[in-house]
């Protein structure tokens, strides 16, 4: 354990320089620079960049410019539905629907409706844009369109590109009880994306995060933890990251700081140090909000760290 430990940044630029670069190129309203960050990048590249590129407010003005000069542009489509979606999100807020008012759910919904018709044109252009159709999947979530059509959509997207985590991980959250779904379908979903892909692909993912899903629906702190030191989920937990960070094939690609969060925060949960103090050791500094957002965000990255390479040691 070193003697001195960072404090935690879940900023995605600190994460990926490409974000940086994105960042700067949509400050300076530079749609050329803007293209030229998103050129040659994978699925998962692109659908990374397109979700940060949410987290720049007051780009819409800008994107919508880009879009209404050219509607074809994939790009232009994908970042200015994102945006839109991104936006009605922040009025929803994060908070359960009950505490949500009627006038927030009107504007939430009207901003999904208009990225919706942004991107309908979007994939019926491009049917392999796997950023576009991830958007898509949440949008189908957020008008409530039910479980049917979220798959829908998901398995449109997988035809081109089957094991694409991030879309993976936002099904999910669709199939959870608290969108209207049940475990069992959760579980299944997620078992299934973590077998379909090749050992050391990040998306065993999707089943720890189910396990965490289903870990923050108990009511009480002593059923979150009976539920966490089960044997049969400390054994999932453990297969699913020996089957993707754990797996000497894994790699740091676009998404790693999320995935390797996922995994350290179920490893800390489930009392696995070991294997919990090599993801905080990968990371370094690094994290996500997502899914620390569950565990009292960088106080929480913090304290299991530090137990981590306490109870663990340092990898």
């Amino acid at each position: 354990m070193p003697a001195t430990i960072p404090a935690p940044t879940f900023d995605v630029a600190d994460a990926y320089p490409e974000v940086s670069d994105l960042y700067k190129a949509l400050d300076a309203a530079d749609w050329p620079a803007v293209r030229a960050v998103f050129a040659d990048r994978d699925p998962d590249g692109r659908t990374l960049l397109v979700a940060a590129a949410g987290d720049k407010v007051g780009t819409e003005p800008f994107l919508r410019q880009v879009y209404d000069a050219d509607p074809t542009d994939p790009l232009a489509g994908t970042l200015l539905g994102n945006q839109l979606i991104r936006a009605g999100w922040r009025i929803r807020s994060g908070y359960r629907a009950r505490y949500v008012s009627r006038e927030q759910f009107d504007q939430f919904h009207d901003h999904l409706r208009r990225a919706e018709r942004v991107l309908i044109d979007v994939t019926a252009r491009y049917p392999d844009d796997a950023a576009a159709w991830t958007q898509r999947i949440t949008i189908a979530r957020g008008l409530q369109l039910g479980q049917n059509e979220a798959r829908r959509r998901y398995d449109r997207l997988a035809q081109h590109h089957p094991h694409h985590a991030p879309a993976q991980a936002t099904l999910l959250q669709q199939l959870c009880p608290k969108w209207s779904g049940d475990w069992d379908r959760a579980f299944a979903f997620a078992r299934e994306c973590a077998q379909a892909a090749p050992a050391g692909a990040p998306n065993a993912v999707v089943l720890a995060e189910a396990h965490l899903e289903r870990w923050l629906d108990f009511d009480t702190e002593r059923e979150r933890a009976a539920y966490v030191r089960s044997a049969p989920v400390v054994e999932e937990i453990m297969q699913a990251g020996q089957r993707s960070v754990l797996h000497p094939d894994f790699v740091d690609r676009p998404g790693w700081v999320w995935v390797r969060s996922s995994f350290a925060l179920m490893f800390s949960l489930t009392e696995q140090w070991s294997a919990a103090a090599s993801q905080f050791s990968a990371l370094g500094n690094l994290g996500s909000e997502f899914p620390w957002t569950y565990a009292d965000d960088a106080e929480g990255y913090t304290k299991y760290r530090a137990k981590a390479y306490a109870k663990g040691g340092q990898s």
